[in-house]
């Protein structure tokens, strides 16, 4: 893999669009995320209250108790954005080797989240951006809080390893980090041998991947002293469906 800086070149909003279109991701800071959702970035910082608490994730196949997180849906038509019923997230194996063929039944995101008007423009902001690189009708859009801690000395943020998601474009957003070193972001080309590796540090600084070009993942975390953990958002935006159990309404 090519060696890169930990700190990379930061895209602003206006070259986010051709940045994915010309290498196939691009890293922004809290400012352009907060351009992007046209709100201001307290606001944004506000938001973070709702990973305190988090649900332990109870699908962990590695026996670990270091993931915890909550799931939502969404379908983004032009400029509504649309809370569909709560679902099971489901990958296939081809994309999840380790969690992949399962229904996972995560628990909903929290009413107070879903009806903040700083989440609600994030999510529509992003797809504005998106609309620019694909003429898609309709976004179907899935958000996942989570918290990887170090409750037994070490938290895998990406137990399945390096991955693609089995979306159109993955945005992941550090929201914290607090007494740990590792979690460093890891991106390669899917067709090649480059790669890029930096950490991100900055809360609401955010990774943008075109899920069909770039390969991810980020390294364990372990504390610092005696705890830590590391905070993120992800959000997948898929214009062809939402990714199902071919065993959906058979059960």
């Amino acid at each position: 893999m090519t060696n890169a800086s930990l700190a990379p070149l930061l895209t602003p909003a206006k070259e986010l669009a051709q940045a994915l279109r010309s290498q196939g991701y691009a890293v922004a800071s809290p400012e352009t995320v907060a351009e992007i959702a046209k709100v201001k970035p307290e606001n944004l910082q506000k938001l973070t209250q709702f990973w305190e608490g988090l649900p332990r994730d109870p699908y962990l196949k590695d026996g670990g108790r270091y993931r915890f997180r909550r799931h939502a849906s969404y379908a983004i038509k032009g400029d509504h954005l649309n809370l569909v019923p709560h679902r099971a997230h489901w990958q296939s194996v081809d994309y999840n080797a380790l969690h992949g063929g399962i229904e996972r039944w995560f628990e909903p995101m929290q009413a107070a989240l879903l009806n903040d008007p700083a989440w609600q423009s994030l999510l529509l902001g992003l797809a504005q951006v998106l609309n620019g690189l694909k003429p898609v009708t309709t976004w179907f859009v899935e958000a996942h809080q989570f918290r990887i801690d170090t409750t037994d000395g070490i938290g895998r943020p990406t137990p399945e390893g390096a991955h693609r998601d089995g979306v159109d474009f993955v945005a992941v957003f550090l929201l914290n980090r607090v007494g740990i070193k590792g979690g460093e972001t890891r991106i390669f080309d899917a067709q090649g041998s480059a790669g890029l590796r930096f950490t991100l540090d900055q809360p609401w600084s955010l990774l943008l991947m075109n899920d069909e070009r770039m390969i991810h993942e980020s390294t364990p975390i372990q504390p610092v002293g005696d705890y830590g953990y590391r905070d993120t958002l992800v959000l997948t935006y898929r214009s062809t469906g939402f990714q199902d159990s071919p065993n959906r309404g058979q059960q």
